[in-house]
């Protein structure tokens, strides 16, 4: 195997150099032009007002990073571009530092219900009655609190206005998270590098957040799953992975963090030498991977990147379906701001594909009481069609597609 073993934790460590980072994070500019396609969108579809709660939505469309908490924190956006934030009174001064995009601060005191103040600020901005669409990341005792102080409105799943603009990156976006993949990318190949009989999957986990730090990621590991031998064919998983022997499959599922955008890239090959199983299943899963970015062109929908994965699954008598041995789940999914958004590569959603969408490419192929093989790369869709963010797995004997001269 070409660029598996040979190396140690802390040879790989020293010889990190981070990359260079020449990417912005988003600017003002650009969340305006969020919240103006926002509006755009809700006076096409006759939606007066708009909730965003504390979290990703609040912070895609405002700039504002706020977690979530007992307390309501959002913002209320009006079709005609008024934005209100909704605080408790005593948070007022910290929701005005954290403010990107200017707006009304309307506080409750702790005795009071901000449901109550969400109503009659519909009410003082001339709304009385009618559908208003609700972040759909909302917790329901916000939502529940609400729909119990009032009669007049009706509360609908906002996710045709969030979704629809998360779902199409800018140019900023794609270019934060194609850094992101690049940084990934190399962590993985140095994992490949340390590897040696009796590793543990920890000591693995905890270089891989290690690697993402020296490359220039302060946070380090966003995730990881580290999985060997027969914990492989658990796509997420198992409570108690076991040490790495000759000859065994090894997965690693990891990403990082980078002006809050993810990348997300899987690596599966074998720590020695592939029989011929794991060889064949590999070379499926490969061109099982093919197929869905072949099928990733403009005008298709998600639910045909999903079949078109199956197709191949099932010419090598693989599945059908979720049937193991077999892919047990989707194809892939959206990314940005969170590892898994819109839209998702599965049979029932006939998003069609647009230009700027951004999705994983990661059909696995599980056989049970063995292994799982998952090669995960993703693809963003340009007016040419698809492009990998990242190049694919060149082979099961020469993973990482290195030269001679390597």
């Amino acid at each position: 195997m070409i660029g598996i073993g040979g190396s140690t934790i802390k040879e790989e460590l020293a010889a990190i150099k981070p990359i260079v980072n020449f990417v912005k994070p988003i600017q003002k500019e650009e969340f305006q032009q969020r919240i103006d396609k926002a509006c755009q969108l809700m006076q096409e579809q006759n939606v007066p007002a708009l909730y965003l709660h504390s979290g990703k939505n609040l912070f895609y469309f405002t700039g504002m990073k706020w977690n979530a908490s007992e307390r309501m924190v959002g913002a209320l956006l009006f079709a005609n571009g008024t934005l209100i934030y909704i605080a408790p009174e005593f948070e007022k001064g910290t929701i005005f530092d954290f403010m990107l995009i200017e707006g009304t601060v309307c506080g409750w005191e702790e005795h009071e219900s901000p449901y109550q103040l969400f109503t009659s600020l519909l009410k003082e901005n001339g709304l009385d009655s009618g559908k208003i669409s609700m972040d759909e990341a909302t917790p329901f005792f916000v939502f529940d609190g609400i729909q119990n102080c009032q009669n007049s409105y009706k509360l609908v799943n906002a996710k045709p206005i969030t979704a629809g603009c998360r779902m199409i990156k800018s140019d900023a976006e794609i270019a934060i998270m194609q850094q992101a993949m690049n940084i990934t990318l190399e962590v993985q190949k140095a994992v490949a590098r340390i590897l040696r009989v009796g590793i543990s999957a920890k000591e693995v986990t905890d270089f891989i957040n290690d690697a993402h730090i020296k490359y220039g990621i302060p946070s380090g590991s966003y995730f990881c799953i580290v999985l060997f031998g027969v914990d492989s064919s658990f796509p997420h998983g198992v409570k108690s992975p076991k040490d790495l022997e000759e000859n065994e499959v090894v997965l690693v599922d990891t990403g990082c963090v980078l002006h809050d955008y993810i990348s997300d890239i899987t690596r599966t090959y074998v720590f020695g030498k592939a029989n011929e199983e794991q060889t064949r299943i590999w070379n499926i899963e490969k061109e099982t991977q093919q197929a869905a970015f072949d099928a990733a062109q403009l005008g298709n929908t998600c639910s045909d990147i999903d079949a078109a994965a199956r197709v191949i699954l099932e010419f090598h008598n693989l599945g059908p379906d979720y049937k193991l041995p077999g892919l047990p789940h989707r194809t892939g999914h959206g990314i940005g701001l969170e590892i898994h958004e819109w839209p998702y590569l599965v049979r029932n959603d006939h998003t069609i594909l647009e230009i700027g969408m951004t999705i994983s490419n990661e059909p696995m192929i599980c056989v049970p009481d063995k292994f799982g093989i998952r090669l995960e790369d993703h693809i963003y869709i340009t007016k040419q069609g698809p492009k990998w963010f990242t190049k694919p797995m060149h082979s099961i004997s020469n993973p990482f597609g290195y030269s001679e001269e390597n």
